[in-house]
């Protein structure tokens, strides 16, 4: 198996990269990205905080774990595993928002 050898100046740049969107991170805790439609607050900061943070995960997936330059089963193993979480998290924010459908029964005053 051909090992890819990456170049120190490329690692530099990616960590760079990171060190920046860390940055925009903090800076987009401190602004207020809500706005009001159809009478609703809607609150776009943890989409944001949350695009960032994919974007980073993945620099860190690809280039400091080695998965851009890795054979097909290991990228096969990494897109299962995030398939895999894809389904765990859905499972559980199904369990999470049909909690307030249920409700508690409630015991008659005597």
């Amino acid at each position: 198996m051909a090992e890819h050898i990456v170049s120190p100046k490329l690692y530099l740049v990616i960590f760079v990269t990171l060190l920046c969107m860390t940055g925009l991170t903090w800076y987009a805790s401190t602004v207020d990205l809500s706005i009001v439609v159809g009478g609703r607050l809607l609150n776009f900061n943890p989409l944001v905080a949350l695009l960032i943070a994919f974007f980073k995960a993945s620099l860190v997936i690809l280039f400091f774990m080695h998965v851009k330059y890795s054979a097909r089963l290991t990228k096969t193993v990494v897109i299962a595993g995030l398939f895999w979480l894809g389904i765990l998290l859905s499972l559980t924010m199904v369990d999470y928002l049909s909690r307030a459908l249920l409700t508690a029964p409630t015991q008659a005053q005597p």
